[in-house]
C-alpha cells in the first residue's frame, strides 16, 4: 500500500488518481500507523508552507515523516517541507535535506506556471529519462541547489528541480501532471 499524507494540501486526489493508473493500491491517510506501515509514502502539495508545518506537528507527523526508513517521495511543497527553512513565512521546515527555501524575485512571472526543461540528472528516480525532458511547475519559491540536488531546473536563476538523500526523494514539479515523463517518473519511484 502506497499512503499519501493528508495535511491539507491541494492536489492529492490527482497524485492518488495517478498511482491507481500505475496499478497501485494508495489511501489517502494522516495516521501515523497507517504512514508507518505502508510500503512507499508520498508527501504531495499544493499550499503553503507554515500552516501545512502547522497541521503536520500538531498530528505528530512531523517527526513520523523524518523517521521513515521506507522510501517516501515529496512533490512541490512536500519537497519544500522536507528542507531545513522556507522563506514562505519563516518556516522552519522538517530538515531531511539541508537546502533553504527561498523565493524567487526578479522581473519574470511569479509564480512560474508551465513546463520547463529538467537537466543534470542523477539518480535511478530518472531511470529512462534524458536530459531536456519537460515537466510541469507551479511554484514561487524553490530550493536551492546543493549536494542532494539530482535535477536542476533554470527560472529566473538554476535550482532543484529534484532532491535525494538516503530513502528521501523529492521533485519540485508535479509528476503527476507531467504526462508520460512524470507516468515514468512515478513509476520508478514506486519499483524503487
Amino acid at each position: 500500500m502506497i499512503a499519501i499524507v493528508k495535511y491539507n494540501a491541494g492536489n492529492i486526489r490527482s497524485v492518488q488518481n495517478a498511482i491507481n493508473r500505475l496499478g497501485y493500491a494508495s489511501v489517502i491517510t494522516d495516521d501515523p500507523e497507517e504512514i508507518n506501515a505502508s510500503e512507499k509514502v508520498i508527501l504531495p502539495g499544493v499550499g503553503e508552507a507554515a500552516s501545512a508545518m502547522r497541521y503536520l506537528k500538531e498530528r505528530n507527523l512531523d517527526t513520523v515523516i523524518k523517521n521513515l526508513q521506507q522510501p517516501v517521495l515529496g512533490i512541490c511543497l512536500g519537497l519544500q517541507l522536507l528542507c531545513s527553512e522556507s522563506e514562505e513565512g519563516n518556516t522552519q521546515c522538517l530538515g531531511v535535506f539541508e537546502n533553504n527555501v527561498k523565493r524567487f524575485e526578479g522581473s519574470e512571472l511569479i509564480p512560474q506556471m508551465g513546463w520547463n526543461e529538467l537537466s543534470e540528472l542523477k539518480s535511478p528516480l530518472f531511470r529512462n529519462i534524458t536530459a531536456g525532458a519537460d515537466v510541469y511547475f507551479v511554484h514561487s519559491y524553490f530550493a536551492e541547489l546543493s549536494q542532494e540536488t539530482i535535477a536542476t531546473c533554470k527560472y529566473i536563476q538554476p535550482f532543484s528541480a529534484a532532491l535525494h538523500k538516503n530513502n528521501f526523494f523529492a521533485t519540485q514539479f508535479h509528476p503527476e501532471k507531467s504526462a508520460d515523463v512524470g507516468e515514468q517518473i512515478l513509476r520508478n519511484f514506486l519499483k524503487l
